[in-house]
């Protein structure tokens, strides 16, 4: 029987490290992928973001680490302020604040806007400031619930992604959708991960009762 030698295939043997590397593997960017990139919100951008119920916002702190977070409300949560800002209200979370403590260090912020059914999405860059000015938060109350803080969002960079990460991935094609028994309940998943005798069916069970009253 042959023998490989692992000595020699080291993952790290194949490691990019530079933008040279990278150019020779794909070659440059497509001048229409170049010239499409805006400095601002434009009236395609603010229709995408009023109609987009969810959004991913990538955040780093100042040593590098970086955390990305789903936001999610009714279409057009975040608003178009002007042509250069958005806000983005927050809601009742899990009370980490991972992403505003990032944003204390760090004030640059990554975005991607999804809308069901649409196969682009829509990518916005720039820097972030925490607000609590009352004014801007109240006109996102619900059920009279005023949010506590928000994101004040300045654009540095705008551009609509292509379709084709969704259309590989197939992501509104409910025919291709697993059965929800493909992971474990959230109450067994966080049980195993705490690992101190939690019980997960009774977290689940908590769950189901809690969520839908602390979404505002």
């Amino acid at each position: 029987m042959t023998r490989t030698n692992t000595a020699t295939q080291s993952p790290t043997d194949k490691i990019v490290t530079s933008e040279q590397q990278l150019r020779a593997l794909y070659g440059e960017a497509e001048d229409l992928a170049l010239r499409k990139s805006l400095d601002h919100i434009d009236k395609h951008a603010r229709a995408f973001i009023a109609a987009s119920p969810f959004v991913v916002i990538a955040t780093m702190d100042r040593d590098g680490h970086g955390d990305a977070s789903p936001r999610g409300d009714a279409p057009g949560f975040v608003e178009t302020v002007d042509r250069h800002h958005l806000l983005l209200p927050d809601r009742p979370g899990n009370n980490r604040l991972d992403s505003m403590l990032n944003l204390l260090e760090n004030p640059s912020v990554g975005m991607l806007f999804l809308i069901p059914g649409i196969r682009e999405s829509l990518r916005v860059s720039g820097t972030a400031r925490i607000i609590h000015d009352q004014d801007m938060l109240a006109r996102h109350a619900v059920d009279g619930k005023v949010p506590k803080s928000g994101l004040l969002i300045r654009v540095e960079e705008m551009f609509l992604h292509c379709a084709k990460a969704l259309m590989r991935s197939k992501l509104w094609k409910p025919e291709t959708w697993p059965e929800k028994g493909v992971i474990a309940s959230p109450g067994r998943i966080w049980s195993d991960h705490i690992n101190d005798g939690v019980d997960a069916d009774e977290l689940d069970r908590s769950l189901e009762r809690n969520m839908p009253k602390n979404l505002y």
